[in-house]
């Protein structure tokens, strides 16, 4: 489920349509969390469908840890890519906005966290990445694990709209992190490797 202070807006004829912030949404805030309406299909069911549906799950699904495809029955599935992403995802089945988004800017995630099938150049931003890859995951975790842990603490203490969206096992491990009684999962744990061993 994204984040209730978002819209679906149209952003140019190259990108499409985006999420786009209704209202200040501040850093450590939970923008979005799986919830019992996302539907995730395995390999076996994508291959059993038409051409049709395949090209719906190739644009708007993301592959989690257990090569699944996952499909946002909201307009979460309309988040763009940005190699400057406000949002990260967690290992804690949620995203977390890691700096300040304000009124009218778009909700963006990094691609390459999301175990895409095949590379993918992207619109330049100015930044020597340029190319999204399906094994970025395994090259920039560690810079992804600080911009978490940076914001993580944050998130008791702003007003979460998506709380009630999270199980209590979830949120419980949440409090621990915070307060420092377990570490923090990395996004690695997020990583779908085909041979199943992550390196």
């Amino acid at each position: 489920m994204i984040h209730p202070y978002t819209e679906l807006k149209f952003i140019s004829r190259e990108i499409g349509y985006g999420v786009v912030a209704t209202a200040f949404i501040p850093a450590g805030t939970i923008t979005w969390a799986l919830d019992a309406l996302d539907r995730e299909f395995t390999p076996g069911d994508f291959q059993k469908m038409t051409p049709l549906y395949q090209d719906i799950l190739d644009t708007y699904t993301f592959r989690n840890n257990k090569g699944n495809l996952v499909l946002c029955w909201d307009n979460g599935r309309y988040v763009n890519h940005s190699f400057n992403s406000n949002c990260l995802t967690t290992a804690y089945d949620f995203e977390i906005a890691i700096r300040d988004i304000h009124p009218g800017e778009q909700l963006t995630d990094d691609y390459g966290y999301l175990n895409i099938a095949h590379p993918f150049r992207a619109s330049d931003e100015g930044t020597r990445r340029k190319v999204v890859y399906p094994d970025d995951l395994l090259k920039y975790y560690k810079v992804w694990d600080k911009k978490i842990q940076k914001v993580f603490h944050k998130i008791v203490k702003l007003d979460q709209p998506l709380r009630e969206v999270l199980s209590e096992e979830i949120w419980e491990q949440v409090i621990q992190v915070i307060e420092n009684k377990e570490p923090l999962q990395s996004i690695l744990n997020n990583y779908y490797d085909k041979q199943g061993v992550v390196n």
